[in-house]
């Protein structure tokens, strides 16, 4: 016999074991019997482990999202292009995502700095001072036009949202804003 059954082949032989089995036992001949039923034990077990083999995968977790976002600032100098944190519903800081560089800038660099943010009548909350991540773009001194950077960002919730910021970068005189 073919050691590499195909599932319906299993509950096929399955079905037909069991009919001998009782044909057998009408027939009053036991031993053919008692070897059917072992046959269909071995059979139903080998049929529940193939469709158990068959599962399909558990649903993947949390959709990731997208989001598109702009900022703009002056070449050579560090743009503020994000703010991560994580504030829980009573006002406290909870763990703080992780951030990712899917995707570096073309005419500058990206950087992450820890630091405390403070915010008034944020959600519920009136006051808040908690830690969090300020991610900033710098480009290089002459650039002049739109550089693109994505972020991957994972909220320890499970969700996941994909960042891709563009950010145009001008040169003006000092003190002048784009």
């Amino acid at each position: 016999m073919n050691d590499q059954l195909e599932y319906g082949n299993l509950a096929a032989l399955r079905d037909h074991a069991g009919l001998r089995t009782v044909m057998n036992l009408l027939r009053g001949e036991w031993r053919a019997a008692f070897a059917g039923i072992a046959v269909a034990a071995l059979l139903a077990a080998a049929t529940s482990a193939a469709a158990q083999a068959q599962t399909p995968a558990p649903a993947p977790g949390p959709a990731q999202t997208t989001v598109e976002r702009n900022a703009k600032g002056v070449a050579g100098k560090p743009i503020q292009v994000g703010i991560y944190l994580n504030v829980q519903p009573d006002c406290s800081s909870g763990p703080l995502p992780s951030i990712r560089l899917l995707t570096a800038p073309g005419n500058g660099t990206v950087t992450i700095k820890r630091g405390k943010v403070s915010a008034t009548n944020y959600k519920q909350c009136l006051a808040l001072e908690v830690p969090g991540f300020i991610a900033f773009y710098q480009s290089k001194a002459d650039f002049a036009g739109t550089d693109t950077v994505t972020l991957e960002v994972k909220f320890p919730q499970g969700r996941t949202e994909v960042q891709r910021i563009m950010i145009n970068v001008g040169v003006g005189p000092a003190g002048q804003k784009i």
